[in-house]
């Protein structure tokens, strides 16, 4: 965001509310931060009922106090910048209303207050005073790899839906209503349960043909909470090794296409096959 005038309150404001590399701004980060837990504490006291009933009074105070100071910071948020709009609809910004919107919804819909734990995102902002920027940067690599795995991990999905149909049907027709499987959904409830080894215990197969059609369940689950680890990690490691190959490439533009991207050993372009300037005198 670039801020709304290069002098004045408003750029002031801004290098303290969007910069993170001052004192002020560091501070009032921290102050923040410190603010946003301070306020679901709140929340938290004032959900349990015999201090809610004790201190209902001062906990309404305080919380008010809190939504008020949220409410100044997101309008000064919406004053220091070019764009209002643009942050408005921005994560952050929406984050940020969302964190004062059910206080004020609470005076119109009772229980609505409760909605207020949404602030816990808002600490992600700590990233920013740690300088750990950078691994949220980086996360670009692993959706990029989530993104270039998702035809293998959609057919592993649908493989596990289809085991967990026919796992749940056959249950139905063996053990029946009289043994908790009452019908196909709550099978199938049962089939998701046993494959993922958790075994809640609440429905149990009786009959001896159930419980091998059980473990055979779980044998398969064992077998298959590996495979969309696996398929992740090939591809983790194929986009790590572009990136990689990626970052070897050096910024010599050819001078007659223009083509960038060369490989650092290059001697000439891959494009038309022009001479392309010495790496070490560029």
């Amino acid at each position: 965001m670039n801020p709304a005038t290069a002098s004045g309150w408003r750029r002031t404001w801004f290098d303290i509310i969007y910069r993170h590399d001052t004192r002020p701004s560091r501070n009032f980060d921290l102050i923040l931060v410190v603010a946003i837990i301070a306020s679901i504490g709140v929340v938290m006291i004032d959900s349990v009922q015999h201090l809610h009933v004790a201190w209902s009074d001062g906990l309404y105070v305080i919380e008010w106090g809190f939504t008020a100071l949220f409410t100044i910071e997101y309008l000064l948020r919406l004053a220091v910048v070019k764009r209002p709009l643009r942050y408005a609809v921005s994560i952050w910004g929406i984050i940020d209303l969302l964190s004062i919107l059910p206080a004020y919804l609470s005076l119109f819909i009772p229980g609505a207050q409760s909605l207020l734990v949404v602030r816990a995102l808002r600490i992600l902002r700590v990233f920013r005073i740690l300088k750990l920027t950078r691994y949220i940067e980086e996360s670009g690599i692993l959706l990029q790899s989530l993104w270039r795995s998702r035809r293998k991990i959609l057919l592993f999905l649908f493989t596990v839906i289809t085991i967990t149909i026919i796992a749940g049907t056959l249950m139905y027709i063996i053990e029946g209503p009289a043994h908790g499987f009452s019908n196909i959904p709550a099978s199938m409830y049962w089939a998701v349960v046993t494959m993922a080894t958790v075994g809640f215990g609440d429905i149990v197969p009786q009959t001896v043909l159930g419980r091998f059609v059980t473990s055979v369940l779980i044998l398969i689950g064992y077998s298959i909470i590996a495979v969309p680890t696996g398929i992740y990690t090939a591809e983790l490691a194929n986009t790590m090794r572009d990136a990689e190959m990626a970052a070897r490439r050096d910024a010599r533009g050819c001078p007659q296409c223009g083509l960038e991207g060369h490989e650092p050993d290059a001697r000439h372009c891959r494009r038309c096959g022009s001479a392309l300037p010495d790496i070490f005198n560029t």
